[in-house]
């Protein structure tokens, strides 16, 4: 069985060689200083040799290995592929939530601005008025102490005046009834 489909594959092989040469039917041809008729022995026995050392079964073997191994190849391929989106797609997810906490804590630093600075609107309101307030304390002090010195000077005056007025118009006689009635005054304040 296995003779016949070789013995086809050589002569289709061999339709080359034998349509290049001179007529495979004549005597000649089937001599051995026929070149053409060496070439096609010796590429029959190749083919027989190739045949007998199963060599198209190593090629088919290695050409099965060689598609075994691409396509494990492809599939490691796809499988990464795939690991590598779902890193993309865990990637982006922590991209956004990083946006969010991100966004989040913009707005939390903008509220807490807000709040410093209505803060520090109220203590400089605060601050302002207690220092209209204190001034308004020097102010009426610094009056107080003007009306003050007004009427210290004002009595001042007035004493000296009344000082010159009496030393004028006092004689010895007044001047001791005078002094009599301060003595008992003052006597009876203390008893």
């Amino acid at each position: 069985m296995r003779i016949a489909p070789l013995t086809s594959a050589l002569i289709v092989l061999a339709g080359p060689a034998l349509a290049a040469s001179k007529n495979p039917f004549s005597a000649e041809f089937w001599k051995l200083s026929n070149t053409d008729f060496i070439v096609l022995v010796s590429f029959i026995l190749f083919i027989a040799v190739l045949f007998y050392f199963k060599v198209p079964g190593m090629v088919s073997k290695m050409l099965d290995d060689r598609a075994t191994g691409i396509q494990g190849e492809i599939n490691e391929a796809r499988a990464l592929r795939e690991e590598a989106q779902t890193l993309l797609a865990s990637y982006e997810r922590k991209q956004k939530e990083v946006q969010a906490q991100a966004d989040r804590i913009v707005a939390q630093a903008k509220a807490d601005a807000e709040a410093a600075a209505d803060q520090a609107r109220a203590d400089l309101a605060t601050s302002i008025e207690r220092r209209v307030a204190a001034a308004e304390e020097q102010i009426a002090s610094a009056q107080a102490g003007a009306v003050k010195e007004v009427r210290d000077t004002a009595a001042t005056i007035a004493v000296q005046a009344a000082r010159d007025v009496i030393a004028k118009q006092m004689t010895a006689e007044s001047g001791n009834a005078l002094i009599d009635a301060a003595i008992s005054e003052v006597d009876a304040k203390l008893h």
